[in-house]
């Protein structure tokens, strides 16, 4: 991992710190999540699902929406990071999340970010060498340091202050962020929350 890509993450590990660390008087944290995911699943392009593996602990901070985004359906903002336990892709970032209750103690919440990650953006090798073979079978190619994060996620409240989210989020720059490779990644898993009242 470079050291930029070591101090970006830092960053967002700290934001997401000092965020969970503000009282909930200050009525700007409505939520923190801390869960696990399933890294690189197959979801609908599956020729790079086989790639890295390891599950990634996730940690996220849902803030209020502010008055301006009603007219936009009152998206909350959010400060999110990814770690990957067997030093695969880990990633952070910011975005805003809609919730829309359906059914009684049930909610839906799609969402779309921004993230930085500590992945290979390229293969390292020259083409056609065992070599850059092997990276390629073994690593993500993500084309762009920064990338689009869009996710979705079934939330079941449990208690007055808290729940169960299942979350899935999807990684790729689109190519808007950068060009060529745009491999992306795929992650889905379960995360408890806890909302500040």
């Amino acid at each position: 991992m470079g050291l930029v890509m070591k101090y970006r993450l830092s960053v967002c590990a700290l934001a997401l710190g000092l965020g969970a660390a503000l009282p909930a008087s200050a009525q700007l944290v409505e939520e923190v999540r801390l869960g696990v995911a399933q890294h690189n699943i197959c979801v609908l392009d599956c020729d790079n699902a086989d790639k890295e593996d390891g599950p990634n602990v996730t940690g996220e901070i849902v803030f209020k929406s502010p008055d301006f985004m009603s007219i936009l359906l009152s998206p909350r903002p959010y400060a999110t990071v990814s770690v990957n336990t067997a030093g695969n892709t880990s990633y952070g970032g910011v975005g805003f999340l809609w919730n829309f209750d359906f059914a009684e103690k049930w909610s839906f919440e799609p969402g779309i970010g921004y993230v930085i990650h500590d992945g290979n953006n390229s293969n390292p090798f020259i083409q056609g060498t065992p070599e850059s073979d092997r990276f390629g079978e073994e690593n993500v190619l993500f084309g762009s340091d920064d990338l689009f994060r869009t996710s979705l996620a079934l939330n079941r409240q449990m208690g007055e202050n808290w729940g169960l989210q299942l979350q899935y989020d999807h990684l790729s720059h689109g190519q808007i962020l950068g060009n060529g490779r745009n491999q992306g990644l795929d992650n889905i898993g379960v995360r408890v929350y806890w909302q500040f009242q």
